[in-house]
């Protein structure tokens, strides 16, 4: 297969229909000669933050000196994004070479009585083939969802596993009280491995430590309370945390300062294990961290910020965040969600600091149209609201309505974020 004919056969894939059982994905590895088994692991579940910890981690043992892998997911404009290594998106033509092997092996599989595997399966099964092939030292790997029976879950050891921010998310596979969801993300917790918790809510905290008694594994809690923020601009955040002093991100957002503290945690956890990884790594790992569509700024003139929040604890946390670098500011916005989310939360959370919002169609066949959502903004608020047939569209006419003082905040699903990057000119990841 080429390139193109690979993405077909992966993201062509038919859903299962909610049936996620391990043994699938452990077949296929096998098929293919368990190249899972080849690298070390920093394994990163949760709801949300997930994707920018596992960045902060991959950059900072990068830095470090260690060949990095980097698996996460969705991709915002790219599939290649996926699976990255120091810093380089996997190529098309390794990625076309290893997704026929994988077609191979998948024919196995089934000849074997089992289903076929999921897209996830299949994506994760060329994560770990790349990551094999170039040798790399250590992996920070993303769960796809929730924990237990997720395809990340294959691999038998990790140095150090990381649980960021628990809320509700896929609740009709996951369950729907936060203690249910924790549970299943605290699948990914080893036998007498390092478990790293971000600091939350007491009853989810209380999951992950009873999880990591039956299991014999150490934890410990990242208390970002403890950090100090002295400075949050557009332009980045410092803050000191865990003994050092003038730790700085350029990813905007409280939360941001949180994440980066969970991973600064992890990597301490590293050290323990034997990893070398300076003082300096850790600090230009932390800065250089880059992660597109999170509370990214496009432009200063309007300041025009975009996020991919897409459910109600990520719009807090987005809004959290907008109001403490835009104080007592009102927010032109425009979102777009899919039909499957708990919007008319994230809606209602977002209401108060919009002047005016935009409504878009995120490009998904889940999505919810911008008229509907329109009709879902007016009933729930009243604030004035638009919808448009396109992104581009929304986008124009926002900024057209506002003047060089305003702010132009874009959120509600990341399947959008490619749409509004390339619209500012922003093509690469």
């Amino acid at each position: 297969m080429n390139y193109q004919e690979s993405l077909d056969y992966i993201l062509g894939t038919p859903n299962p229909g909610g049936v996620y059982e391990r043994n699938v994905m452990e077949t296929l590895m096998h098929e293919l000669g368990d190249p899972h088994k080849d690298c070390r692991y920093v394994h990163i579940a949760g709801t949300n933050g997930k994707g920018s910890t596992a960045a902060y981690i991959a950059s900072v043992l990068q830095k470090a000196g260690y060949k990095t892998g980097l698996y996460t997911s969705p991709f915002i404009q790219r599939f290649n994004e996926r699976i990255q290594v120091n810093g380089v998106q996997i190529p098309d033509d390794a990625l076309a070479e290893i997704t026929t092997e994988i077609a191979a092996a998948t024919e196995r599989v089934q000849a074997k009585g089992y289903r076929r595997p999921t897209i996830f399966e299949l994506i994760t099964a060329l994560g770990f083939c790349w990551f094999s092939r170039e040798k790399c030292d250590i992996v920070s790997l993303e769960v796809g969802m929730g924990g237990r029976l997720d395809a990340t879950n294959t691999i038998e050891q990790s140095e150090v596993s990381v649980m960021v921010n628990i809320g509700f998310d896929h609740m009709e596979f996951l369950g729907d009280t936060l203690p249910l969801i924790a549970g299943e993300k605290a699948g990914i917790i080893k036998p007498h491995g390092d478990v790293v918790v971000y600091g939350q809510e007491p009853e989810v905290e209380e999951v992950f430590r009873k999880a990591c008694e039956a299991k014999g594994a150490s934890f410990a809690i990242s208390d970002s309370s403890k950090a100090v923020v002295k400075e949050n601009t557009v332009d980045g955040t410092v803050f000191d945390f865990g003994g050092y002093e003038d730790l700085r991100i350029s990813l905007l957002g409280k939360y941001q300062v949180r994440n980066a503290c969970t991973a600064v945690t992890a990597i301490q956890h590293l050290r323990r294990h034997g990893w070398n990884i300076s003082d300096l790594a850790l600090r230009e790992g932390l800065w250089e961290t880059h992660w597109p569509g999170r509370l990214e700024l496009l432009r200063k003139d309007p300041i025009v910020i975009v996020d991919g929040a897409h459910n109600p604890q990520g719009a807090e946390a987005l809004m959290e965040a907008m109001a403490a670098l835009f104080p007592g500011r009102k927010f032109r916005i425009v979102v777009g969600v899919l039909a499957d989310k708990d919007y008319t939360a994230s809606i209602d959370i977002a209401a108060p600091y919009a002047e005016k919002f935009y409504a878009v169609t995120p490009p998904s066949y889940r999505a919810l149209s911008s008229r509907e959502l329109a009709e879902v903004i007016r009933h729930h608020s009243g604030t004035p609201v638009q919808p448009f047939e396109s992104i581009p569209a929304a986008i124009e006419t926002a900024l057209q309505e506002a003047d060089k003082q305003d702010i132009l905040c874009i959120f509600g699903s990341l399947y959008q974020v490619g749409d509004v990057r390339s619209y500012f000119g922003r093509n690469v990841f």
